[in-house]
């Protein structure tokens, strides 16, 4: 059986997966249809866990600890290194403002007096400002009773509804929206990011990486099929943009727990950016960290440009066909660079495999940009 440290890094790779997307899908697959919407998730799903054992390899072979940008610059060089800050900008701050605006919607249905969502994001910011000070200690802890929490609140959702689904529900398609769900999807699906810290938590049992971020990415997966069939099944095409808000105050909590875990997790991903691969200083980090996204948010709710689905959409596209290319591109010079018999996660990569799925990620990119 795996021990405490084996668990907490899948949950870490599942707790940073699972966020804001997740809100968004059963919206995004209500306007295709759900076995559209499913298809996708599996697709998407199996190059997405592709690319997470591909940078889990990466991150093994390499003595020195970086993150995403400075394996790039180590492997392919300083101007593919650029391409990839600006992947990993344009993703983390898409997501951190798509959670502070999901916060504060959330949080404004639960609590009573009929609170502006602004002063609630803001007050979920503070919160989380603050915890992000604890380090690492704090992000196993969050991540890994913030992840059970989440799993046991969809299980018993998908079982209370169960009898009310309608199975007509799920067998209704609008082909005219058929590529809608893709960016909603590789934003739920995103989680590369934490890999780096991943190696970090399971120091001195790298023999069970492999294995954690395989469960850690399928947790998601299945979570994701089940939530969707639920809230499609039982309420068809009466959805709202962030789904939990269909179902109640009691079910909104859920929203809550999924954005805060992923929040966290995020945040400290950027501080590491910005201190190991950018050598910004401490009074820098904290304001491109925490500052930042706080104030476009401000920005965007005071002139009511925080379309929910929109941010989740061009948050993950986008982001996720740079730095998806890039990940294969940086592993197979590890493979070229790196030569070893008995390593312990090795993952086949060629230029098939490359051209392949960089195809399937730039068409989602030109798809999504048209649309």
């Amino acid at each position: 059986m795996y021990n405490k440290k084996f668990w907490a890094t899948t949950f870490t790779l599942s707790g940073t997966t699972i966020g804001a997307g997740m809100l968004g899908l059963p919206y995004a697959f209500s306007k295709s249809g759900f076995l559209i919407g499913f298809s996708w998730l599996i697709l998407l799903g199996a190059i997405m866990l592709f690319l997470n054992l591909s940078i889990g390899e990466v991150v093994l072979k390499t003595k020195t600890k970086h993150q995403l940008p400075g394996y790039t610059k180590k492997y392919l060089g300083k101007n593919a290194e650029k391409i990839m800050i600006f992947g990993m900008l344009f993703g983390i701050y898409s997501a951190l403002i798509a959670y502070l605006v999901g916060e504060g919607e959330s949080l404004s249905r639960i609590l009573p007096g009929n609170i502006n969502p602004l002063y609630l994001g803001i007050f979920f910011w503070i919160i989380m400002t603050l915890l992000l000070r604890e380090g690492l200690r704090g992000l196993k802890k969050i991540e890994t009773y913030g992840i059970i929490v989440i799993i046991i609140i969809i299980i018993c959702i998908f079982v209370f509804f169960f009898t009310q689904i309608n199975s007509q529900n799920l067998l209704t398609y609008h082909k005219e929206n058929i590529i809608f769900p893709i960016g909603v999807i590789l934003f739920s699906l995103m989680g590369f990011t934490s890999i780096p810290e991943l190696g970090q938590e399971i120091k001195g049992q790298e023999k069970d990486f492999k294995k954690a971020i395989i469960i850690g990415t399928l947790i998601p997966i299945f979570l994701y099929s089940i939530f969707t069939l639920t809230f499609i099944g039982v309420l068809g095409d009466n959805i709202s943009r962030i789904a939990t808000l269909s179902f109640g105050p009691f079910i909104t909590v859920l929203g809550i727990f999924t954005m805060l875990t992923s929040f966290f997790v995020l945040s400290f991903s950027l501080k590491d950016m910005f201190n190991y691969d950018l050598n910004i200083s401490n009074k820098s980090n904290f304001f491109l960290t925490s500052i930042v996204p706080l104030i476009i948010y401000i920005f965007i709710t005071i002139f009511n440009i925080d379309n929910f689905t929109a941010i989740l959409s061009i948050g993950g596209i986008i982001p996720a066909g740079l730095k998806g290319i890039l990940i294969l591109l940086i592993n197979k010079k590890v493979k070229e660079k790196i030569k070893s018999k008995n390593s312990l996660l090795e993952v086949p990569n060629n230029w098939l495999i490359i051209i392949f799925i960089s195809l399937v990620l730039i068409s989602a990119i030109i798809l999504e940009i048209i649309y």
